[in-house]
């Protein structure tokens, strides 16, 4: 009897250990990265900067992990669709998110979202940066960032900017010149960056924000004219042309960037998130991927985990004072 009571109490703690290491082992600790498949859902269309980059990256991910990774475009309302879908993906790497600036206007811009911005997703890195420019026709009488206040300030209301919708990044740029020079200059809205930019050229309008890589062709052919770019410091590819820092609007910064990102991991973070953070110092700092963003005029990010998620809470703050001071809504 003695023997049996013993086997059974060693029974006893034998279960009580392995159930112990069960409970240890819980879905993201035992989660392998990466996973067979990957996907990189891209909330824009195919073919925009967006995508091309969500491209660059998954062949840079497929050639160091010799893993199957795949860009899928789920566009529509603003990018929303395509985030909505991560966020609710599990948090294990098998869906990320490769989206732009839009991620974090739009928190502030709509009165709901299907997900909470910060609290589902995981900042991962910053993939890319560009400077916007301020551009003005060429037959526009202000030559500097100065003239063009004052013109403002002497006709209130008469100027106009363009801009591709209400609440895009280049909207809230002109926004954001506007309540920091104190200007009263009207926004013009457009479906679209080309026919912004057609009417820019053809003087329909006199100003507008925009992209760097957009604005290059036409400011290098002299169908435009770059008054500064919207960086704190100033373009490689447009070394004489001041920033709107140096030009007098002090402080001035609104560049277009994109990110990447995880679903948010319930409780501890994920394990495949460090990796992915990892993989993208690697891949960002390389010499290929330095090559391949300069040819899109953008440059790779250096931000990653921590001081990327920041970065995005630092931007969501910027962007949200600028649409509430603008009164700026869609619904």
């Amino acid at each position: 009897m003695r023997t049996m009571a013993r086997f059974a109490t060693v029974l006893a703690l034998l279960s009580a250990s392995l159930s112990g290491v069960g409970a240890s082992l819980s879905p993201a600790a035992t989660q392998s990265f990466p996973p067979p498949v990957m996907k990189i859902i891209v909330p824009f269309p195919a073919g925009g900067t967006t995508d091309i980059l969500g491209r660059h990256v998954a062949q840079a991910l497929t050639e160091k992990y010799g893993t199957s990774v795949v860009v899928e475009n789920r566009a529509g309302a603003s990018g929303s669709i395509g985030s909505e879908f991560v966020a609710k993906s599990p948090a294990d790497g098998s869906v990320v998110l490769l989206t732009a600036t839009h991620h974090v206007i739009n928190p502030s811009l709509y009165k709901k979202l299907p997900y909470d911005t910060q609290a589902e997703f995981a900042p991962v890195a910053l993939i890319a940066t560009t400077p916007n420019a301020l551009v003005v026709y060429p037959g526009f009488p202000a030559k500097t960032v100065d003239e063009l206040v004052a013109l403002a300030r002497k006709d209130p209301g008469k100027l106009t900017y363009g801009s591709t919708g209400v609440g895009g990044a280049n909207h809230l740029a002109g926004e954001m010149f506007k309540q920091m020079t104190g200007v009263d200059i009207a926004h013009v809205p457009y479906r679209g960056a080309a026919p912004a930019m057609n009417d820019l050229v053809g003087g329909h309008i006199p100003m507008m924000f925009d992209s760097l890589p957009t604005v290059l062709p036409s400011a290098s052919n002299g169908t435009l004219r770059v008054l500064a770019v919207t960086s704190l410091k100033r373009s490689p590819s447009l070394p004489d042309v001041p920033t709107l820092d140096e030009a007098g609007v002090k402080g001035f910064e609104a560049i277009a960037w994109f990110g990447l990102y995880m679903p948010a991991s319930k409780g501890a973070p994920s394990p495949a998130q460090g990796q992915l953070e990892a993989a993208m110092q690697e891949i960002l700092a390389s010499a290929k991927i330095k090559e391949q963003f300069s040819a899109l005029g953008l440059d790779p990010g250096t931000l990653t985990g921590e001081p990327f998620k920041a970065f995005v809470g630092s931007e969501i703050a910027k962007w949200g004072s600028v649409i509430e001071k603008g009164k700026i809504t869609i619904n």
